[in-house]
């Protein structure tokens, strides 16, 4: 433990177990990675993550919202009742989509990926739920 002005701070090192501070609080996250079959643009961003709503059983608070970097491509967000989440697609240096769940309601992460993969056409996709 580090102490901070904050008091006790504590940097969970990769792999290892992050203390869970608040049992009594539902959390999910997954992060899907993929390689789609085409660019994506702003208009498949604003339909995927409406779409992910659904699929995930969410209640939709903001409608997804995206913003277009010249250096880094396009990103996204939906707001949800609980909680929500960002997409980003870079077309350069390779085409290549990053997706961040993050709820506060249990959801079925292996229905978030498989219809990522048909909704984007990916040639290839990977997933990590926290």
């Amino acid at each position: 433990m580090t102490e901070t002005s904050a008091g006790q701070a504590q940097l969970v090192m990769p792999g290892a177990a992050m203390p869970d501070l608040a049992p009594g609080i539902v959390r999910q996250r997954l992060v899907i990675e993929g390689v789609p079959g085409s660019e994506i643009d702003d208009g498949q961003i604003t339909e995927y993550l409406a779409a992910l709503s659904t699929v995930c059983g969410m209640v939709t608070i903001a409608a997804p919202t995206t913003h277009r970097s010249e250096r880094f491509g396009w990103a996204g967000w939906i707001h949800w009742e609980t909680s929500g989440a960002h997409f980003y697609a870079w077309e350069q240096p390779a085409l290549f989509f990053s997706v961040d769940i993050y709820t506060c309601k249990i959801f079925d992460p292996l229905a978030a990926l498989d219809f990522t993969a048909r909704f984007f056409a990916v040639e290839s996709i990977v997933a990590k739920e926290f």
